[in-house]
């Protein structure tokens, strides 16, 4: 069961209709709301990357070789690859000893127009340093040398550390993966229910549950709030989102309609997907969902539960709502 969650306007008469399924769930497994049907199966996409983190960093990675909170976040992004994502992921690289033709993504160009000009004047090609999830790869990367294992093929399912991927997903939400697909990115990409991966992210949430996991949760789920432009961009919605909860609430975008939030305070996450894809309904979703629970005024969240549409001369000439 679909519900209808966003509405698009357009002088004043409804043009297109957003239906998806969503859940706020706590760290017991709960599920506080929910919209639709929480249990029809999705791709995380890359709304998977906080999980992905722990995993990668569960055993001490982050306390051996002093990474930064700006590289915790970064490999847990969905990067715009503005000027400070490029620097970071280089000199990254260069203290690996590697270079990016060992990143398993494909080549790509920033997202924003700007720095895509900026990138064709100076390389007159897409690189893979560009591309949004390059952070989490170089990731892969540094703690598979660390460990002595293969970097050539990271991104395999078979490889040690998606392995380990999977169990930690299946011990921590109690599901059982049957299905995996491949992710836009190249990495593995497991189908889990919603509610399910509500109660993965809610667990993340709760540090004294997840025991020897926590401190590794809490510092994944700081520097992400710490570091929000390095989480995202100066302007991603996940960033904006962030940045407007004060350090409360993480926010992790995912491709095709995903979006998530993790509530450490409370104990739990909210997960939304979109099911015709639509990245700008999910963000709209996404602040609807979290603006049921009081954590801010409502009003600071307005610019996303109506948004405005504009049209070639600036004319505001309809909206995108919030209607779940």
């Amino acid at each position: 069961m679909l519900k209808k969650l966003v509405t698009i306007s357009r002088s004043e008469y409804i043009e297109s209709e957003h239906f998806g399924c969503g859940a706020i769930v706590d760290s017991d497994g709960k599920i506080l709301k929910e919209w639709g049907d929480s249990s029809q199966l999705i791709f995380p996409r890359s709304a998977l990357k906080p999980i992905q983190s722990l995993n990668l960093y569960k055993d001490g990675y982050i306390d051996k070789v002093n990474l930064t909170e700006k590289q915790i976040a970064f490999s847990t992004s969905s990067h715009f690859a503005e000027d400070i994502h490029q620097e970071l992921i280089n000199d990254w690289l260069k203290n690996l000893n590697l270079d990016e033709s060992m990143l398993a993504c494909g080549e790509d160009w920033p997202w924003q127009l700007h720095y895509k000009f900026k990138a064709y004047d100076k390389y007159k090609k897409k690189r893979k340093i560009f591309h949004n999830c390059s952070g989490k790869h170089c990731a892969h990367l540094a703690v598979s040398v660390e460990r002595d294992l293969p970097i050539n093929n990271y991104n395999s399912q078979l490889h040690p550390l998606q392995k380990e991927l999977f169990d930690l997903i299946e011990n921590l939400s109690e599901f059982k993966i049957n299905q995996i697909g491949v992710d836009g990115c190249t990495l593995p990409n497991p189908m889990l229910p919603i509610n399910k991966f509500g109660y993965l992210l809610a667990k993340f949430t709760d540090y004294k549950k997840i025991d020897n996991l926590g401190s590794v949760a809490k510092k994944i789920f700081e520097a992400c709030v710490n570091e929000p432009d390095y989480a995202g961009g100066a302007e991603s919605d996940n960033s904006l989102l962030t940045k407007l909860f004060n350090k409360r609430v993480f926010f992790k975008n995912g491709a095709e309609g995903v979006f998530v939030a993790i509530i450490p305070e409370k104990k739990i996450s909210i997960v939304v997907k979109i099911l015709d894809g639509s990245a700008r309904a999910a963000s709209t979703a996404i602040a609807g969902m979290i603006s049921e629970l009081d954590l801010i005024d409502k009003s600071k969240l307005e610019t996303y539960l109506n948004r405005t549409i504009l049209n070639s001369i600036d004319q505001t000439v309809g909206n995108i709502t919030w209607v779940g």
